[in-house]
């Protein structure tokens, strides 16, 4: 009660205080002064204010701690996490303990009462600590004091003191007698380790500093002549001891060895650090790349056999670890070191100096972020077993890391082949295809398996999607920019830079595409049109390809060149200069890959219901098809469930799979939709392709369109089929009369002026932008074909000057195929207007002109006149079934087909093969071809009987002998014969449809001897 009394009158004392100080008052007996005290006394005694809350206050020392850090002010967050902790672990006035509510109170106030402590200039003022007075006080002297003290008959010996009992106590090995675990006392324990020992002098004042070293100093197993440890007398502990005594009991030739004793702790940590990289360990050596297990090191509870076949399996994935981690820094390093013969390093000798192409550091990089979280996994676990709060065996730990360890078998397998086992000196072209299809592979291959390599999978998937974005970089780069940029030739396509844009082989000889085979590695050099790129003709060509870009590679290409000849155009597209400032906002290719793959995943993660309902019909769908299925089986006496059970899965997913079998006659679909249902192929064709393929369509899309609208493609065409074709009939008949007129008058014409004036002043007159255009020349010909009359035009040579880029599509080699079928007109243009231009006054006059000698002459001569009408006539009625097969059943209608493929192709190089395809479709059925060249020659006789007979009806009825009327029907006979039978043979084997209109015509016209 005295103590209450007077903190109360304590309390009221101090209260009183309060008020004179707050309030102003003095005199106590004032009525304000004593309503203040009731007031303050009342809130002192009856308070409702809440004790303080540590947990709020800490969060309030560390949200001004990282205010301070986010300042930047380092010294400052430093000092004010420093004084409050030295604030809150010393005593108070009233109390030894820490951290107590008194301590937080404190705070709490300063708390409150700081305005900004991010805001104030704070230097911490040096704080010298007061220290202890020593106690000089004579104790001893004082408590002997009047004592006499006998020394002994020895009165120099040194006083014995308790401090060197200690120190020769300190000199004793360290003991473990806690938990039960009690040292061990069997005859095999080393007894001169003890001698050995390192000798430890305690400071005075850490009574704890045995324990720490018990704890933290690890005992120098790897030593020679280590130390043994203390471990239990069980009989478990001791499996080691009995079977050695087993051995010795039954083995007179057994000798024991003196092995290392390492614990099973120690065993796990060398693990642990043999799977992060670690190089340097005692259980475990490295020699030449490979990890071995050293024979002389045991442990207490297992057999030596035991040990060793567990260390070798750890030892196998250690030299995977340590292989990898090597690739890993000579990638990252750029290390020019080979590795040991036969292991398949990663730079040879001649690559030592160059830095690693992009693919190589793609699949690093993806390698490294997986051993980042396998180490986070081995570092979780040391961590486990440094903080000993649970039991942690090897076994436990190697079943732990199981998945792991799997994964990085499969990381070296893949490693091993798609990059260790390509020799040095390998191009880094086909060092990328390879890594890329070895990685494609292996993804097929664990896909294949099903959800037992769901995880497996994922890791490859991520692998390959790290791996593969340089290529895709470098696709986005040029079906985008136009520009293929691959600095170390890692891209299966690559530019030879020998071949301008501008040039007029650009689309076929500016890119080689490079491949890889399984078996024999090889280059082929490709014109990269897309045809010889995409199709693989040959089984050797369709192995030699990038395996996740054979569906696109053709598109590819196509985009790439069309962009990269789009951007050396001078456009007049305003949507081609608006490009760049879109072209910002645009993601990547690989951006966009990821995203689609991001999105497939979240939609196949649908919601429980809608899973069970899917499944619940896909159940159904399946039992139907399989009955389905059943019953047509049985009707090839089939009866086997299993395998209708296969093809109604094989083909579930086809939406008319119930149409087409429920038939009575079906057949089976095998497409590649239909056979291919695995999901990474899907992913593909879902995530991937469309991109590619929406960007090849953009690109070859704006190419036409400028070539048509600026460049004026078609009109280009329209020209060569006018004038090469002769469709410009009233332009070209004006040339090529004029030169007739010249043969027919014997004059010369095979002047380069002359035939260049008459082609000018023809084409000058209906379309004068193609004068400058046109050209003709003259070339030399074989004396032998001279013979022939219908062949001296073949001398000729139209040539039109395209300009670039159109000259890609209309090439010299396309004008070479023009020029024959320009040639073959001409000359059935020439029979036809020689038989036109005779008229049967020219011929009649000559005739009454001669003198007749008597009547019978003068009937024969009426008979080879009517001859020579009848054969004009049949020579007329080849000569134009002939033309007319020629300009209306080939040219016209070829040509009509020919503009309609044009107007809907999609991208160059189909426009260069449609040109191609007209060109080579008009040159065989014109009967140019050489295996048809018999027949060809059978229609020059005609055409040549034509000239012939031309001549001698202009020369008169007497210039010429009667016999030579006969030979000319007989050889007229004879190449219409032959001409009728092999077309009707052609016609009827349905091989040449074509030419059946031309058979027909010379059929009506052929006389039957």
């Amino acid at each position: 009660m005295a103590l209450a009394s007077t903190f109360e009158k304590e309390t009221e004392r101090e209260t009183k205080n309060l008020i004179r100080c707050v309030c102003g008052q003095e005199d106590e007996e004032e009525p304000n002064f004593q309503i203040a005290l009731k007031f303050a006394s009342s809130n002192f005694r009856f308070h409702r204010f809440l004790d303080v809350d540590s947990h709020k206050v800490q969060r309030s020392i560390n949200g001004i701690y990282e205010k301070l850090m986010v300042h930047s002010e380092v010294r400052k967050a430093e000092s004010w996490m420093r004084l409050t902790g030295e604030f809150l672990d010393s005593p108070l006035f009233t109390s030894s303990e820490k951290k107590t509510d008194a301590h937080y109170s404190v705070l709490s106030l300063l708390l409150c009462l700081s305005g900004s402590p991010s805001n104030t200039n704070f230097t911490e003022r040096p704080r010298a600590k007061e220290a202890e007075p020593e106690d000089t006080f004579d104790w001893a002297k004082y408590l002997k004091e009047g004592e006499d003290l006998d020394r002994g008959p020895f009165p120099d010996t040194p006083e014995w003191s308790e401090e060197e009992s200690e120190e020769e106590d300190d000199h004793q090995p360290i003991s473990r007698e806690d938990s039960g675990i009690q040292l061990d006392k069997t005859p095999q324990e080393d007894k001169e380790g003890g001698s050995k020992s390192v000798q430890v002098t305690w400071t005075v004042g850490e009574p704890d500093a045995r324990v720490w070293l018990e704890h933290h100093v690890v005992t120098p197993y790897w030593v020679g002549h280590a130390p043994r440890f203390a471990h239990s007398l069980h009989l478990h502990s001791n499996l080691l001891n009995v079977w050695d005594q087993h051995l010795y009991n039954t083995d007179p030739l057994y000798l024991p060895e003196e092995k290392p004793f390492i614990t099973e702790t120690q065993v796990i940590r060398e693990t642990l650090w043999l799977l992060s990289g670690v190089k340097r360990h005692f259980i475990f050596q490295h020699h030449d790349g490979k990890v071995s297990v050293r024979n002389n090191v045991v442990v207490t509870h297992l057999t030596s056999n035991c040990l060793r076949s567990v260390l070798e399996h750890v030892a196998v994935y250690g030299q995977a670890v340590s292989r990898l981690q090597r690739f890993i820094d000579e990638v990252t390093g750029h290390s020019p070191e080979l590795g040991p013969a036969g292991s398949g390093s990663a730079h040879g000798a001649k690559r030592g100096s160059e830095p690693p192409f992009r693919t190589y550091q793609a699949f690093v990089w993806a390698l490294n972020k997986f051993f980042a979280s396998f180490k986070e996994e081995l570092t979780a676990i040391e961590r486990g077993l440094v903080c000993e709060d649970e039991t942690v065996t090897l076994l436990a730990v190697l079943e732990r890391l199981g998945p792991n360890l799997a994964q990085i078998k499969v990381l070296y397998k893949v490693f091993c082949t798609g990059v260790a086992e390509v020799p040095p000196e390998t191009p880094n072209v086909l060092r990328a295809s390879h890594l890329l299809n070895t990685l494609y592979k292996a993804i097929s291959e664990y896909d294949s398996v099903g959800e037992a390599s769901e995880q497996t999978v994922a890791l490859l998937f991520s692998l390959w999607t790290e791996t593969v974005r340089p290529y895709l970089e470098i696709v986005d780069e040029w079906i985008v920019h136009g520009h293929l940029f691959d600095p170390a030739k890692e891209f299966i396509i690559q530019r030879n830079k020998d071949v301008p844009v501008n040039h007029r082989d650009f689309w076929y000889a500016t890119y080689t595409l490079y491949s890889i085979s399984e078996t024999v590695e090889s280059e082929t050099n490709d014109a990269a049109s897309g045809s010889s790129a995409g199709d693989g003709s040959t089984g050797f060509r369709q192995l030699t390809m990038v395996s996740f870009l054979k569906p696109v590679l053709k598109q590819i290409i196509m985009a790439g060149k069309s962009m990269q000849l789009l951007r050396n155009l001078d456009c007049k597209d305003p949507q081609q200069s608006e490009g760049s400032s879109r072209d910002a906002e645009r993601k990547s290719l690989y951006t966009l890959f990821l995203e689609s793959v991001q999105s497939r995943l979240c939609s196949q993660d649908q919601s429980p219901t809608g899973m069970v309902t899917e499944q619940q019909a896909t159940r159904r769908s399946l039992f139907k098809m399989q009955s389905i299925i059943a019953q047509h089986l049985e009707m090839n006496d089939l009866h086997d469930p299993l395998l209708a059970i296969n093809f109604a899965r094989l083909y579930l997913e086809q939406s008319d799979f119930h149409q087409r079998f429920s038939k009575d006659d079906f057949t089976v679909d095998r497409s590649s939709q239909a056979v291919t249902c695995q999901t990474f192929q899907l992913t593909l064709r879902s995530c991937l392709y469309p991109h590619i393929q929406k960007r090849y369509i953009e690109c070859c899309g704006n190419l036409m369109k400028t070539l048509k609208k600026d460049y004026k493609l078609l009109e280009y065409l329209q020209a060569m089929r006018n004038y090469f074709l002769l469709e410009a009939g009233d332009t070209m008949y004006d040339f090529y009369t004029a030169i007739f007129d010249k043969v027919r008058e014997k004059e010369t014409w095979q002047q380069p002026s002359f035939l260049n004036a008459q082609l000018q002043e023809a084409v000058g007159q209906r379309c004068p932008e193609d004068s400058s255009r046109l050209s003709i020349f003259l070339e030399t010909m074989d004396p032998a074909r001279k013979k022939h009359p219908v062949n001296n035009l073949e001398v000729l040579t139209l040539s039109y000057k395209v300009p670039w880029p159109v000259d890609i599509v209309i090439s010299s080699e396309c004008q070479k195929i023009y020029n024959q079928v320009f040639l073959l007109l001409l000359q059935i243009k020439w029979a036809k207007y020689s038989l036109d231009t005779l008229r049967f006054s020219d011929f009649t006059k000559k005739v009454e002109g001669e003198v007749a000698d008597h009547v019978k002459a003068k009937e024969s001569l009426k008979q080879q006149i009517h001859r020579m009408c009848l054969l004009r006539v049949k020579l007329m009625h080849f000569v134009n079934s002939l033309h007319n097969y020629i300009m209306t059943r080939i040219l016209h209608s070829t040509g009509l087909e020919f503009q309609h493929q044009v107007q809907e192709a999609k991208d160059l190089d189909q426009l260069i093969k449609i040109h191609y395809r007209y060109l080579a479709t008009i040159h065989d059925r014109c009967l140019l071809r050489e295996k048809v060249s018999f027949v060809k020659e059978a229609i020059m006789k005609v055409l040549n009987l034509v000239l012939i007979f031309s001549d001698r009806w202009q020369a008169g009825f007497g210039a010429w002998k009667i016999e030579s009327i006969d030979k000319m029907e007989s050889d007229f006979k004879n190449c219409h014969m032959f001409l009728v039978t092999i077309l009707n043979k052609a016609v009827c084997r349905g091989s040449f449809p074509h030419l059946e209109s031309l058979a027909l015509s010379l059929m009506a016209g052929f006389e039957q001897c």
